[in-house]
């Protein structure tokens, strides 16, 4: 049995539980939703059980009767339970009664949105800090308040380790794995999208492999903003007999619905006079352990160890959107703790852009730059000096995340911060 290692979410979820009646887990399959849940719940309703789903269709009042937490899991394979539990609330409002789980939006939406009475709080793959690879010493949620304290910490977690990183996945079942088995079953997660997942959107995919090539070019428009129809030329290089733009929105749709694509959106200021920005998101999936097996890259397709201790970059490009994409997983597990978004920033003609705003409630934003580099130059940090000259003091801190080794402040006072030391 694997162990359970504790996860950013979890505080979250207490303190959601300790004030609200109805919680529900959502994320992609394989996030570890079901085990997190399953912590806290005194009665379980496995939902991919049809018995389970019959016992609550026949005795809806079921739900008033069993000892809560109850924990409702894979909701979305019966969503009439989202109804039940409505009412049931409605009844009564007890915190903590109900928590809900579910890796897919339904096909048949419940009849109601459960405003006001369920709350969806999203679950993601694995950050860095929750991996366990090092004792994060820069926090997030500091960085928010604008305090700009003295940063510290020493990491001995470098370039090669962020790789394997990148390709072991944040799925807590695929990443204790050795490298075969996990090869095997990140293709087979792919291949139960395409075979398993689609049709049970209610969407027949009559051209898998099209599907696999609209999947595979994503990915290598991972943390670019390439447009939609950039990624769908990729995907049908060579081939007359394209698709209908309707079949790849769909596509789009359906992976949204199962919680496998993660854009992250343009930010359009509210508190100032910043203009010409542009509003394509920038892509990326889940996890990119995801991207980089339907690339079919490896961590030594990535990094070439010529010179034991002083690995030699084989696709730098790749690897710093990658690098960006598993940088990107965890800022937004940590903003969403620290109840912020995420959000990034491209002028239209593309002479300046920030890759990662994360933005208070009271639009007050700290910007974040991510290299694939040890070291941070005066060039790394100037579209981080423009914004501060241009927002003034919505701007509550600037940092560069890298691969250094020490967390430390510039002079002209951005941070320098490497991904391992950073957490929630």
């Amino acid at each position: 049995m694997v162990e359970y290692l504790e996860r950013v979410v979890d505080a979250e979820l207490d303190e959601l539980l300790a004030g609200l009646p109805a919680v529900t887990l959502d994320g992609p399959k394989g996030v570890g939703k079901t085990a997190t849940a399953a912590r806290r719940a005194r009665t379980t309703y496995a939902l991919d059980d049809p018995a389970r789903r019959l016992l609550l269709e026949a005795e809806p009042d079921r739900l008033d009767r069993a000892e809560p937490p109850v924990l409702l899991d894979e909701w979305q394979l019966y969503p009439q339970v989202w109804d039940q539990v409505r009412r049931s609330v409605d009844r009564d409002n007890t915190p903590g009664r109900f928590l809900l789980t579910g890796s897919a939006t339904p096909v048949s939406a419940p009849t109601h949105s459960g405003a006001g009475r369920i709350v969806r709080l999203r679950m993601r793959p694995m950050s860095l800090s929750e991996r366990g690879i090092e004792s994060p010493t820069v926090s997030l949620k500091g960085l928010l308040t604008g305090s700009r304290e003295t940063l510290r910490g020493t990491t001995n977690v470098l370039l090669a380790d962020y790789t394997e990183e990148i390709v072991r996945s944040g799925f807590p079942g695929i990443r204790p794995l050795t490298d075969r088995p996990r090869r095997a079953q990140l293709a087979g997660y792919v291949d139960r999208i395409v075979e398993r997942d689609f049709p049970e959107q209610g969407h027949l995919v009559r051209r898998p492999a099209t599907l696999r090539a609209w999947l595979a070019a994503y990915a290598a428009a991972t943390a670019t903003t390439a447009s939609y129809n950039a990624i769908l030329d990729a995907a049908t290089a060579g081939d007359t007999d394209k698709p209908a733009k309707t079949t790849t929105i769909a596509y789009r749709d359906v992976l949204s619905q199962l919680w496998l694509l993660e854009p992250v959106e343009a930010w359009l200021p509210t508190r100032n006079r910043l203009s010409r920005l542009a509003s394509s998101p920038k892509h990326h999936l889940a996890d990119p352990a995801l991207a980089a097996a339907l690339l079919g890259v490896g961590a030594t397709a990535l990094l070439d160890d010529a010179v034991k201790g002083h690995p030699r970059v084989r696709d730098g490009v790749l690897l710093g959107q990658l690098f960006e994409s598993l940088v990107t997983l965890d800022v937004r597990v940590y903003a969403q703790a620290a109840e912020a978004a995420v959000r990034h920033l491209r002028t239209r003609n593309g002479d300046h852009e920030v890759d990662l705003i994360v933005e208070r409630a009271d639009h007050r934003v700290l910007a974040i730059e991510v290299k694939l580099a040890p070291f941070v130059t005066d060039e790394d940090v100037k579209h981080l000096l423009w914004l501060r000259s241009e927002i003034g003091v919505d701007l509550v801190d600037a940092m560069v995340i890298c691969t250094g080794t020490d967390a430390y402040r510039r002079p002209d006072g951005i941070a320098v911060v490497p991904a391992a030391l950073l957490g929630p």
